[in-house]
């Protein structure tokens, strides 16, 4: 639960102006140049945006869950790829580390990620293997103190940039399902990793993504993540998690949509007099709100029932699949009140057009999180 509203204000108050003044205007350029631009970055290192989730005592802020979903709505409000750079740090990158490393791994590792000295990444999805995690290919061979990896990820987020691959492999082989899956930090720079070119998207520009391949890559046994056998039912929490942020991250994307359909409609005549004042485009900016509203309370409650400490796994499938479906919807209305302005490339609202797109798919797709909600609504039964 929040711990001192007082300082998360300040907080919240202090990320919100740099996404106006300093995020919203460097928009086109990040577009246009597909990267984070230096300065940038350096600010959101120094305003502790890589260690939002990362214990105190290890350099970060250690926000609670709820306070986290606040922070992911503020920087929803811009281009996703500015948000995506800090993501994996503060979520999939590091989170595995935070819930089942050991305290050397935790050291080494989590100070450095909270500065932004280092980026993590983390390495799931497989040519085979997406949806259907359980079935990766990627195996972890004990050689003495170290394993041997070999294997191919795919759509690996800020892998580009990547100081540490957090990798999913399989150490069992006679266990083809989840319990043969455990879970590798893997150092950049570390023989047998091969980076494919930087991914061509339909949207979300700047968020670099690419395939990493293995080859005979031989990592420490000090750098396995729990036990043997572990890793898939980490990476489950983690993806509880992180489907908890993006659907926060969903709703802050839909509240800018509104905020700029709305701006549009009060300026933008037809028939003598602002289109705000006709009833059909007034309808599209209600179903807007009313939606994001609902998005907002019900992220919100499970975050709680999070901090609290109960069991989200269906909460968290049920937000991921309401709010990024939801964005989507909120991101065509935009665009149709916003006419034929809405299609060009000046106006921020089709570049999210394509970009929300993306939040059907990560972290798991509308469809998975479908199954995931009716599978414990059987077993709750």
């Amino acid at each position: 639960m929040i711990r001192d509203q007082e300082t998360l204000d300040q907080l919240l108050a202090l990320i919100g102006r740099f996404v106006r003044e300093r995020l919203v205007p460097a928009e086109n350029r990040l577009a246009e140049d597909e990267r984070v631009p230096d300065e940038i970055f350096e600010e959101m290192k120094q305003l502790g945006l890589f260690g939002l989730t990362i214990p105190e005592q290890y350099g970060g802020l250690g926000l609670t869950m709820e306070e986290e979903i606040h922070v992911a709505m503020e920087l929803g409000k811009t281009s996703p790829a500015f948000r995506s750079l800090v993501g994996t740090n503060n979520g999939i990158g590091s989170a595995a580390i935070v819930f089942n490393g050991t305290e050397a791994q935790k050291q080494k590792y989590l100070p450095r990620y909270a500065s932004g000295e280092w980026l993590s990444c983390f390495c799931l999805t497989e040519p085979e293997a997406g949806s259907d995690a359980a079935s990766l290919r990627t195996t972890a061979r004990r050689r003495g103190d170290h394993y041997l990896l070999n294997g191919a990820k795919r759509f690996i987020t800020n892998a580009p940039l990547a100081h540490t691959f957090n990798v999913m492999a399989r150490t069992d082989p006679d266990n083809q399902g989840a319990r043969g899956i455990s879970s590798f930090i893997v150092e950049r720079g570390t023989p047998g990793i091969t980076l494919g070119a930087v991914d061509r998207k339909m949207g979300q520009a700047g968020s670099l993504t690419c395939d990493v391949t293995f080859e005979d890559c031989p990592v420490p046994a000090e750098n396995i993540i729990g036990e043997e056998g572990e890793g898939f039912i980490t990476a489950m929490k983690v993806l509880d998690r992180g489907r908890l942020h993006i659907s926060g991250v969903a709703v802050g994307m839909a509240e800018r949509l509104i905020a700029d359909a709305l701006d549009y409609a009060m300026q933008r005549k037809q028939f003598g007099k602002p289109i705000a004042e006709q009833q059909l485009v007034q309808a599209m900016l209600a179903d807007s709100r009313t939606e994001a509203w609902a998005a907002r309370c019900m992220v919100l409650e499970t975050a709680r029932k999070r901090d609290t400490g109960e069991n989200i796994t269906l909460e968290s499938a049920a937000c991921k699949l309401f709010c990024a479906e939801m964005a989507g919807r909120v991101a065509d209305r935009a665009v149709q009140i916003h006419g034929g302005s809405g299609y060009m490339a000046e106006f921020a609202v089709e570049r999210f057009y394509r970009d929300v797109r993306l939040l059907r798919l990560y972290e798991g797709t509308s469809q998975i999180q479908q199954l995931v909600i009716a599978r414990n609504m059987i077993g709750n039964a």
